[in-house]
């Protein structure tokens, strides 16, 4: 039981510092991931002051993202197109909070955006694999 424990403790840990890895050789994408995840955990409570509030500089920092040099590792057709897809769907997250769109379309945006998000950070960690 002990060694199993261990065992998931480890790949835990592997995966942690392989995102680390990612964010650190793309400071855009931690970046980006920073506003994230301030305005996609309060949301799992109920709050989406934060994403009203702070929509137009996660559609900024998508922007930036977009806009950033990809680390050539990392740089594939799957992840150029993720990004911008990113950088689109903050541009009309920000328009829908814009327009006093209902807090359950909001909650549906900002939740399809969390996920591109992560299929952004699992298509690098599936690169820093091929490599």
């Amino acid at each position: 039981m002990k060694n199993l424990v261990l065992i998931v403790i480890s790949i835990i840990s592997f995966q942690f510092v392989q995102a680390q890895s990612i964010m650190d050789k793309w400071p855009e994408l931690k970046s980006f991931h920073s506003i994230m995840s301030q305005t996609f955990h309060p949301r799992e409570e109920g709050n989406l002051q934060p994403i009203k509030e702070r929509s137009k500089e996660m559609m900024e920092k998508a922007t930036q993202l977009a806009d950033s040099k990809i680390p050539l590792e990392y740089k594939t057709d799957a992840i150029v197109k993720a990004v911008e897809q990113l950088k689109s769907d903050t541009k009309k997250l920000h328009k829908m909070i814009g327009n006093k769109a209902s807090d359950k379309e909001i909650i549906a945006a900002l939740s399809a955006l969390h996920d591109v998000f992560h299929q952004i950070v699992g298509l690098c960690k599936k690169e820093n694999e091929q490599h």
